[in-house]
Order: structure tokens, then sequence, then C-alpha cells
């Protein structure tokens, strides 16, 4: 071969076509090696996204690492869980990079032993909650929403109080992180401050939602599913106090005929009025004919009106005093599972009365004529449970049961949302915060105004010039000694602003009264009586519908009002009674929830 020859032979292939100044072969090898790269990259980020890798520092096996294990994303029943990295770490790459390189400071962190300690996380734990907290809020809680979907959401399979979160949560622009801290490790919302918290939490413009149609459907359905099974009980309940009702007027049936029999041949005749007549208080009243609506009445414990209003003990602080939501808005279907959890003991509730019932099923009917309010009230007699903490275990001996009712006035804080419990405070007696008898002796000028000597009884926040709801910096919760002078208070009761309290006790005496800077008779009418008959107790009361006393709201055809009622049973006093949520009263108003209709 010659040497000219040898100089032609062509290149190979791979050096003798040039992309970008390179030859194919290095492109080719740079590709390669891009892919091999990227792999390995990729390969190593995934790897510090597993479990494995997380828990390998003892900072996180031995501390938030035990939280998580049990929990909802942990084990479940379907098997789908989630670790870490699902919570922590976003799934799209620019987003992810972003976080890993935020995170690489932990590397510092870890060599200086910042967290090494369990006494040196818990003194830094709530500004890393807190850094989570705000990463999640900012993104809309998107690793959240990797996994939870309002759109895939069905509120037929949800309880009735997330169902209604959901829905104020797309229409007002919350997110998940706003409700849903510490269901993966230990809660410190407690720990936070209520300004923190209040900015945190409070709606963004930005993640209001549509709400999906397929979320109405199903809400349509659940709420008639739940209405049918409403009707049900509601036509069983009936059926077993007509049963009761016929007993009692067998049984009075046959105890005139003993006194007739025992008294033939003197002319002497006895009768007794059965249990639908109208007895003494409304003589002209047909119950049979008045329709009556079942409420449920429950245990509140200590739950008093500072603690429905504060985010750290109560989740739904936010919709009430915020959101102008009522307390029915959320736990109208759930008051039987408060009752009873709250009654068995526990964070409000630290004297419990073993075996006290959680709620009371109580049947209401309202009628009224020209002048009168007639109101009548049956409920079945709970037996007999003794108070641990009080000697004979009977609190209010002389009453076995005692009836309130109260009518909400005007300007009253929430008193349309939160009825009667605007009067229930932490620093009444048996709550949180009773100052108990020397506080009350040691503020003289106070407690002469009050009229008190060992108790302070409930009032109304506008009666006082301050009252403490959050209780920071460990301050008591209420405003008993912050009373408003004389001359305010009786402006404040001039313009309508107190509850007014219709009450009965066991033998069947009543009171008229109010409820403002303390507990008041006046000197409205009022006339009751009470019987237990059959298991069944009934009370009837009645007041004028405008007495013109002062204390009592006039009751007006064309007004809806909200009232409260409460049953004190088993001789119980103070809190230890059973309460309604807010609950519509009008005359002649088939859309309240207590009609009270004309005869």
């Amino acid at each position: 071969m010659t040497e000219s020859s040898q100089g032609d032979k062509k290149k190979p292939i791979w050096r003798r076509y040039l992309i970008w100044g390179m030859p194919i072969g290095g492109v080719a090898a740079v590709f390669v090696g891009g892919i091999i790269f990227w792999g390995g990259f990729n390969t190593a980020m995934e790897a510090t996204n597993t479990k494995q890798f997380c828990i390998s520092c003892h900072e996180m096996r031995d501390f938030v690492y035990e939280e998580y294990k049990g929990t909802i994303h942990d084990v479940n029943r379907s098997g789908v869980g989630a670790m870490c990295s699902d919570c922590h770490v976003p799934k799209d790459w620019t987003h992810k990079i972003i976080r890993k390189v935020q995170a690489s400071k932990e590397l510092w962190g870890k060599m200086v032993g910042t967290i090494d300690t369990l006494e040196k996380f818990e003194a830094k734990r709530l500004q890393l909650a807190k850094n989570e907290w705000e990463r999640m809020k900012a993104s809309d809680s998107r690793e959240c929403r990797n996994c939870h979907d309002f759109e895939s959401m069905m509120p037929e399979f949800q309880r009735p109080r997330a169902r209604q979160q959901h829905l104020n949560a797309m229409s007002n622009g919350q997110t998940c992180i706003d409700c849903h801290k510490g269901i993966a490790h230990s809660d410190l919302r407690d720990r936070a401050d209520e300004e923190y918290l209040e900015e945190l939490e409070a709606p963004h413009p930005g993640f209001i939602r549509e709400i999906p149609q397929e979320y109405m459907a199903s809400l349509a359905r659940i709420e008639a599913k739940e209405a049918g099974e409403a009707e049900a009980a509601k036509a069983a309940q009936k059926a077993q106090q007509e049963a009761v009702q016929t007993q009692i007027a067998a049984a009075v049936e046959a105890a005139v005929a003993e006194e007739r029999a025992k008294s033939e041949g003197n002319g002497a005749s006895q009768t007794a009025a059965a249990g639908d007549g109208g007895g003494n208080v409304a003589p002209d009243i047909d119950w049979n004919s008045v329709a009556a609506t079942d409420l449920t009445l429950f245990y509140p414990g200590q739950a008093s009106f500072e603690w429905v209003q504060n985010g750290k003990t109560h989740g739904g602080a936010r919709p009430l005093t915020k959101g102008g939501d009522a307390c029915t808005t959320c736990h109208e279907k759930e008051i039987e599972a408060i009752g009873t959890k709250i009654v068995a003991g526990g964070e409000i509730e630290p004297t419990p009365i073993p075996g006290k019932r959680g709620t009371i099923n109580a049947s209401i009917q309202a009628a009224h004529d020209d002048e009168n309010l007639y109101v009548r009230i049956q409920w079945p007699d709970g037996g007999h449970n003794p108070a641990p903490f009080v000697d004979g275990g009977k609190m209010d001996p002389d009453n076995q049961i005692k009836v309130a009712m109260m009518i909400t006035g005007t300007g009253i804080e929430m008193g349309e949302t939160t009825g009667c419990w605007s009067s229930c405070h932490a620093d009444n007696t048996y709550m949180p915060f009773d100052p108990g008898a020397e506080a009350i002796a040691a503020n003289a000028d106070v407690a002469a105004q009050l009229e008190a000597k060992e108790t302070i009884t409930k009032y109304l926040t506008e009666s006082r010039t301050k009252v403490e709801v959050k209780g920071r910096r460990g301050k008591a919760q209420g405003g008993w000694d912050k009373l408003k002078t004389a001359e305010e208070i009786d402006q404040l009761l001039a313009d309508g602003t107190f509850l007014d309290l219709l009450r009965v006790y066991a033998d069947g005496t009543a009171s008229n009264g109010y409820l403002l800077d303390r507990r008041v008779a006046n000197d409205g009418e009022m006339s009751a009586e009470a019987n237990l008959s059959g298991g069944v107790w009934t009370v009837v009361f009645a007041r004028p519908l405008a007495s013109g006393a002062p204390g009592d709201v006039p009751l007006e055809p064309g007004k809806t009002y909200t009232v409260g009622f409460a049953i004190h049973d088993d001789f119980a006093a103070a809190r230890f009674h059973h309460v309604t949520l807010n609950t519509s009263f009008a005359l002649d108003d088939d859309a309240t929830q207590i009609n009270v209709i004309k005869q």
C-alpha cells in the first residue's frame, strides 16, 4: 500500500462528523455519561427519601419516629401509608431540589449536635414545627394534596363535622395544615402563641376553590339518608312515648276506679287528668295537637364561653368567632358523641360522676294564646348516680330535678350563635378558675354588688369591663371581678341586653328572672308544675308573652328568638347539668326548631 493511499484512508464515523464542534463519539460519550450521572444522582437523591435513610440518624429514630409509629399515616385499614418524604419532600423535581438544598443545612446541625439529645430537641421543637407549618401553608398544603384531594372527597363517608369544615375550607380559602396539625407527631399547637396561630391559620383568598358537583351530590345523598333515619327514630320515640302515656292513663283510671269504689255510697266523686290534658298550668292547651320537637341535651363539663373561643382548646374557635358559624353548624349531628366523651372524664371534666349519662333526649312542646306562652318538657328519668365529691352524693338534695329555659336578648356577643353558652364562664362555680370564697370576700365591693359570698353565678361578658379569654401568661380566664358600675348594668338591662331565665323545680315551684351581671329573680309572672310518672318527667310552665317586667324578653309574632334549655337531673347543681346548643324559637313559624303554636 502506498503512502498516499494510507493518507486518503477515511476516519471512523465517530471521529469524522462534528456536532457543536465535537466528534460524534465525544457527544455520545457525554450523553451516556450524562445518563449515568443523572441516574446515579437521582438514585442517590431518592435514597435520601426512604424511611430507612430518615431514621438512620438517632435524632429522628428515637424522637419523632417513635411518635409516628402506629398513627393513621403509618398503619391503617387500607394499607396505604405515608412515610417521612411523602409529607416533607415535594414530588415535583423543581420544588424537590429546592427543598433538598434547604435541607443541606441540617447536615451542619447534625455535625454540631443541635438536637442530639431529647432535651435539646424539645427546646427547639416548636420552632421546627413552625417551619413546617409555614412551608405547608405557603404551598397550600401541597404535600397533603398529593394524596388528599377535595375533588375526590365523598362527604357521605365523613363525619358531620368534617363535611362542614371541608365546605368551609373550600368556600373561605382554608388549607389542610390550618386544621390538621400533629396528626403524625405530637401536636404542638397549644404551645404556639395565639397571635401567631391567628395569622398562620387565617383564610387565604388564593386558596378558595369551587365546590365540586360530586361533593355536593354526595352531601345531598347522606343528608337525605340521615333525614330518613331521624324521622324513623322520631316515629319510634313517639310510639314509645305514647305507650308510656297509655300506661300512665291506665294507672290513673285504675286509681280513680279504686277511689270511686271506696267512696261509693257517700256521693263522693274522684277525677284525674290524663297525661295529655293541659293540667293546672295550661288547662286549655290540648298537647296532643301541639307538635313536639325532640332535642338532645348533652353534658358540657367545664367547656366555658372562654374555652369555645380559644383556638388552643377548641378547634372550631375560628369558625365561631371569625366566620359567624353557630355551635350547631359543626356539632348538631354529634351531640351524643360529645356528651358521652365528656361525661366519662378527661381534660374538661376532672371530676366525673360514675354512671352519669352523657345525654338526655327530651321532647319539647310550646303553645300560646293571646296572653301567655306555655311550654311542656318531657324526658326519661335516669335514676340516681351519687356524686363522689359530695357528702351523701346529692349536690342539691331538695331538688331531684331543675329545668331552665333561657331566651337571648339583644346586644349579646355571639348570643344568636351560642345561645345560653354566652353566660357560662371559666370562673363560675366548679369551673377551672372558680375564685373561691376567700378571694370573693377579699373583693368586698364587687362581692357586695353581686351579692356573692362563696360562689360566682353565670354572667354575661357585656356586664364586665374585661373578660380574659385566652389566659395568656398564666392569667385566670373569665372576668368575675371586672364588674361595670351599677349605672352601666342598669342601662344594659334597659337596652334588653340580658338572658331571660325561667326555672322550674322538682316540687313545681318556679322562678322568673334574668342573667346579666349575675342571676337575678324579677317580678315577672310565672306558674309551673312538675311530676314524675311511669319513669318520665313532665314539666309544664307558663309566662306572659309580654309581662313588661325587667329581664323578661317580650315574645312577638314575626320574630325568631335563640333559646337554650338546661336540665339538672339526679339532684345535680351548678355546671353538672345537661344543655342544648343554640335553638331557634318563634310564634307560629314552622321554619324554626320550636314552633310555638297558637291555641
